[in-house]
């Protein structure tokens, strides 16, 4: 199958100039991407296509992974030559999580999105599949391109000279390719953006299963320079024309920072080798996300910058849940608790079966008693008052004061339990306070804490194999 994927070419830019020599050498193919627009309300779904674009750099992928095992995200795409599934990976998306909004119910939106596989040399189909009620994948669309089309379009690498290598593991064919992406950074602050993507770097790595696994990352920086210092923040009437277009508020909650640029963050990213995304917002305010396959944020110079970091990567890299419940949220709860395709959430509906059962000891029982009254009591007086100081326009500075107390009263509270370290099914994630369950007590992805739980880092484990490691 691998020979479907011709145009193959030496890459000579100066931005994989940094990698290894063996690199420079092997032959690998080029890149494309398909742009398209996704559309529609609550209940109808409507996928056209934009443009078939070549972009200017070959590929980062494993081309010895060539079908997705993990299968983490609300859809999944293929590329079909012959008939033969050629490429797949599995992927979210904006349009994913809007449609689970209010919102959805009573307008129509439309969202740009892409997809990026290895070049094809012949017409090949795009098939794109969605998870039905069954979590089972579903067709929804299927289009057939020619790329030699002439509408075809093709990227230059007009930022090529702007990217910076902060890390380099190896060859882009059997390493992760990690982009930091700045918004809102001036040409005067484009040091403290590097400055500030190794530092959380740095963090990255000092988090497992990163630590362990940092020779199988190349990190780049990219920050294209911005007019004005920041990136929009509407709840307060900040707006910044940013290249990126990174914003606060995103499905109106105040916390949650995305691009709906999705054209201008893929024509600057497509200068620099990648495979995932971070883009940093030059912002102290809380903030960030994260969507699988698609990118991550965090707000870079915030007190929380290490946490946000490397939480809203879960996200993207590895396509873990959120297993907090407390704080609100623009999605609409499930009209019927099924079992969740996150690794690290379950609906429990059959103990036996539960998906990190091997991680569990005989004597744990399932569901696992943990604090759980003590700590929604507090935790929903604490979303309160953030709400009531949001709406007051406080200081930073008391903001970060009150999740430092939050954080400490949770690690007290989870210390005295007796159950740390301890894997079973505890009730509460996924934004439900019943009928979904989390490994552990504690995680990085369900309080500020500085560590994953062991269903986390597993999950992390795998998608790096997926990147690194030949069949």
């Amino acid at each position: 199958m691998m020979k479907r994927f011709v145009k193959r070419h030496t890459y000579t830019a100066l931005v994989f100039a940094v990698l290894t020599s063996s690199a420079c050498a092997a032959e690998i193919p080029g890149t494309m991407r398909v742009d398209f627009f996704h559309s529609g309300n609550h209940s109808a779904e409507l996928l056209s296509l934009d443009q078939l674009v070549i972009e200017p750099l070959p590929w980062t992928g494993n081309m010895a992974q060539p079908i997705d095992r993990t299968l983490r995200g609300k859809y999944l795409f293929e590329i079909v030559s012959n008939g033969v599934t050629a490429w797949s990976r599995s992927f979210s998306s904006i349009y994913g999580e809007w449609e689970t909004t209010s919102e959805a119910r009573e307008i129509n939106r439309s969202f740009h999105e892409s997809v990026r596989f290895p070049s094809q040399d012949e017409v090949f189909e795009i098939v794109l599949k969605k998870r039905d009620a069954n979590n089972q994948f579903e067709e929804i669309w299927r289009i057939e391109l020619d790329p030699d089309d002439v509408l075809v379009h093709r990227e230059s690498a007009r930022y090529a000279d702007k990217v910076i290598a902060i890390h380099k593991g190896g060859d882009p064919a059997n390493t992760v390719d990690l982009l930091l992406m700045g918004d809102g950074y001036t040409a005067e602050e484009h040091d403290a953006f590097i400055d500030k993507a190794k530092m959380l770097a740095d963090v990255l790595f000092a988090t497992s299963p990163f630590k362990e696994r940092k020779d199988d990352f190349n990190i780049w920086a990219l920050a294209p320079a911005a007019p004005q210092s920041g990136v929009s923040r509407p709840s307060t009437g900040t707006y910044r024309d940013s290249p990126i277009g990174a914003t606060y508020d995103a499905f109106r909650s105040e916390r949650y920072i995305l691009t709906f640029d999705n054209k201008s963050m893929r024509r600057i990213a497509s200068s620099a080798p990648y495979d995932f995304i971070e883009i940093l917002t030059n912002t102290d305010v809380y903030g960030g996300g994260g969507i699988y396959g698609l990118f991550s944020t965090a707000a870079a110079n915030s007190e929380w910058a290490p946490y946000l970091f490397v939480h809203e990567f879960g996200h993207h890299f590895a396509g873990l849940a959120d297993e907090y419940y407390t704080s609100s949220v623009a999605y609409e709860a499930p009209a019927e608790i099924s079992e969740p395709y996150e690794p690290n959430v379950t609906a429990l509906l059959d103990p036996k079966k539960l998906k990190w059962k091997h991680l569990v000891q005989s004597e744990t029982p399932l569901p696992t008693p943990w604090p759980k009254a003590e700590f929604e009591k507090h935790s929903i007086a604490v979303q309160q008052r953030r709400a009531e100081m949001r709406a007051a326009n406080v200081s930073e500075a008391e903001m970060n004061s009150l999740f430092r107390y939050t954080r400490d009263y949770a690690d007290a509270l989870f210390e005295k339990s007796g159950q740390e370290g301890v894997v079973g099914a505890f009730e509460g994630g996924n934004y439900q306070a019943e009928g979904y369950y989390r490994s552990e007590q504690n995680c990085l992805m369900f309080t500020r804490s500085e560590s994953f739980c062991a269903v986390c880092a597993a999950a992390i484990e795998k998608v790096i194999d997926e990147y690194t490691v030949s069949d």
